[in-house]
């Protein structure tokens, strides 16, 4: 734990000068301090010429030396950040992959004690199959990249998306009721619906459905995941390029739970 912080504390410039500093400093107080304790009996000159070395050995010595670990460390740093970085994030979308998306959202439920409200929506692109089919697997993998930009783009600073897997999405808009997550789930749909795709050179109107599930209690998040892919294949089933979205509260079982 205790490397990881000094990795972490080492990725800035600033960082590595601090490091440099301290260090050099910290090593010229153990010399001077040496030189006091074993050679304090000697005569006044000596001792000038003995702290002089006790403080210009250590700087000279330590100054090259303290800067070379730190860049070094920070190099190191830096590639544990971008692997970490890669490990968490899908390469083709850039948004969070399905383990880190579930993971940060079981965090933050988990955290959540006041019972702070939240939603977690499930995005799934609609006729897939069909593009893949028609323009092949580069042109779905371009509509994939597309949908989610257009995720992005309306989504606020702190919310979270992530590819669950396929052609499916998962969106997590914390401090966030039943309205705000229907306005949410509108404004993406909207927004894949107005992104432009022209596979072969030929303009396709993408579309996505949406199923959501809202909470204003504690919840896990196999709970909030169960039901928001319930609304998303209600979605799908009516129609698709709609949204469903559903307060826990109202779920049968969760009602159950709570009320029992």
């Amino acid at each position: 734990m205790m490397a990881v912080k000094t990795l972490g504390a080492l990725q800035s410039w600033s960082s590595v000068g601090r490091w440099t500093f301290f260090g050099t400093l910290s090593c010229v107080i153990i010399s001077v301090t040496f030189n006091a304790v074993f050679f304090g009996d000697l005569g006044p000159a000596a001792q000038r010429r003995s702290l002089i070395s006790a403080v210009l050995l250590p700087t000279l010595l330590g100054v090259p030396l303290f800067f070379y670990m730190s860049m070094r460390m920070r190099g190191l740093a830096m590639t544990n950040l971008r692997l970490g970085r890669v490990a968490r994030t899908d390469s083709l979308t850039a948004c969070l992959n399905r383990g880190a998306f579930t993971a940060k959202v079981t965090t933050i439920l988990a955290e959540n004690r006041q019972g702070r409200a939240g939603a977690l929506l499930m995005i799934d692109a609609d006729n897939f199959k069909a593009i893949n089919d028609l323009f092949g697997h580069e042109a779905g993998d371009e509509a994939l990249t597309i949908i989610a930009r257009s995720i992005r783009t309306v989504l606020r600073s702190g919310d979270l998306v992530g590819r669950m897997g396929g052609e499916e999405f998962g969106v997590f808009l914390p401090d966030t009721d039943i309205r705000g997550a229907e306005v949410a789930a509108e404004r993406i749909r909207r927004s894949v619906n107005e992104a432009a795709f022209a596979p072969v050179g030929s303009q396709r109107t993408l579309s996505v459905s949406i199923g959501g599930a809202v909470f204003d209690q504690p919840a896990t998040f196999s709970e909030l995941f169960r039901i928001a892919d319930q609304q998303l294949y209600g979605a799908k089933q009516t129609g698709r390029n709609r949204a469903g979205i559903i307060n826990v509260c109202d779920w049968p079982q969760m009602k159950l739970r709570h009320t029992a």
